[in-house]
């Protein structure tokens, strides 16, 4: 199959072996584009489902699984891969009680190697720049992309470099990129302004850049969306609810969803919900305003996986929505950590950002927009030990503006066997 780069807004092509991300004639963001037509490759259902269970590299990834759909020119020695993906699909009664609706699905994303979805875009990003001959690669980060890109550039003995903010960093995710030995920088500015150093750094510098403006990032992460569908043995859910920071899940979700039509594995598409934190809504803002004038935002949340507040992939996002007739909805971080808490104590967990597919579930479920009887496809995007700070913070009531309605709180007992009978009496089932 012949794989090519194309603008998203002018339809000019590049060829995939250029170090571009952005398009030269209009300053579009670009797609990889697949010619699915090679009569060769028969890509059907059978092709995937045959994989599943095996041993055998590369295929035993839950992203080149499907590598007919997501790089079908790479030559299996250039894979740099931890076998990521194939995470687990949970249906969740209590969950979906919680959220309103009668079915649920999560797709836990941090069961990946580094623990967030990152790993799959960074498979097929590393291998890319493996392809390509470079020496060093370079992120701007709220810590997953950090955390994930380090690993794998240790894995194809890269160079690592990490922008990261100087403050509101969770830990777990920190401490990865210094433990796969990455260069860090911790910079006195926020993502959005990394972001932009990252870029002028890596253009003077000759550095890859891995931020998911980056489409060979995108083409790994829609395989979230290949495997959930192989999961519900290729039916179609009514809804996909996403968290949306940078916008690259989303922006993934609707060219995989597109390309599952266009060669047969689906036949009709879901609608996609995008679901912000109030405090870093750009999106959901510019939806509200019917996309007529889009507008950044100074971003501050506790999800700060999603604390962007001028998406790169805000183009490519619009277009999935109006390829699924989708919606975006925000919510608080009070709804953020309450939903978190539900989904902990189902006893799968994950990370704040990841609680916006639930939180924003039960918001578009109360205002009627998903139907109780729909099917819904939530991704929880990151693992719990990303940010134990605001799990803790949460159940000991110490988080600043939120009062905790799902509470854990932990028992202070005395050194003494009564003691300890008499709190565990009261606290039996």
């Amino acid at each position: 199959m012949a794989s090519s780069l194309q603008c998203v807004d002018c339809a000019q092509q590049y060829p995939i072996q250029r170090v571009i991300y952005s398009c030269e004639a209009c300053g579009g963001l670009l797609d990889v584009r697949h010619d699915f037509g090679d009569p060769s490759i028969a890509i059907s259902p059978s092709l995937f489902d045959e994989r599943l269970g095996t041993f055998a590299a590369p295929y035993n990834s839950g992203v080149w699984r499907f590598k007919e759909l997501v790089y079908p020119g790479v030559d299996d020695s250039a894979i740099v891969t931890r076998m990521e993906g194939n995470t687990n699909l949970y249906e969740l009664p209590r969950v979906a009680s919680y959220a309103g609706v009668d079915s649920l699905f999560l797709k836990h994303e941090g069961e990946n190697p580094t623990g967030s979805f990152k790993d799959r875009g960074m498979t097929t990003g590393v291998t890319q720049a493996r392809i390509l001959g470079m020496e060093r690669v370079a992120c701007a980060s709220t810590g997953n992309t950090s955390a994930s890109m380090a690993s794998y550039a240790a894995r194809a003995d890269m160079q690592g470099i990490i922008f990261l903010q100087n403050q509101q960093i969770a830990l777990g995710k920190l401490a990865q990129g210094i433990a796969f030995g990455a260069t860090c920088l911790e910079i006195n500015a926020d993502f959005d302004r990394n972001m932009e150093l990252v870029r002028q750094v890596s253009e003077k510098l000759g550095i890859y850049l891995l931020n998911s403006i980056n489409p060979f990032r995108l083409e790994g992460q829609k395989s979230i969306m290949f495997e959930a569908l192989q999961q519900l043995r290729w039916h179609v859910p009514d809804w996909i609810v996403v968290p949306g920071g940078n916008l690259g899940n989303s922006s993934a979700f609707g060219k995989g969803l597109l390309e599952m039509i266009q060669v047969g594995l689906i036949d009709r598409l879901p609608r996609l919900a995008i679901i912000q934190a109030e405090g870093a809504n750009p999106l959901y803002r510019h939806f509200r305003d019917g996309f007529r004038q889009y507008e950044p935002v100074n971003a501050d949340t506790i999800a700060t996986a999603i604390k962007i507040g001028n998406p790169v992939n805000l183009q490519k996002a619009i277009r999935a929505l109006e390829w699924t007739s989708g919606v975006v909805e925000q919510v608080s971080d009070q709804q953020i950590m309450d939903a978190k808490a539900i989904i902990d104590g189902v006893g799968i967990g994950c990370e704040p950002a990841s609680a916006c597919s639930v939180a924003g579930a039960k918001k578009l479920a109360e205002r009627g927009i998903i139907k109780r009887g729909d099917t819904v496809l939530g991704i929880l995007t990151g693992h719990v030990l990303k940010d134990p700070e605001a799990t803790i913070g949460y159940h000991a009531d110490q988080l600043p503006g939120l009062s905790p309605q799902h509470q854990n709180v932990m028992l202070q007992v005395e050194d003494d066997f009564d003691a300890i009978v008499r709190v565990l009496g009261k606290r039996a089932p």
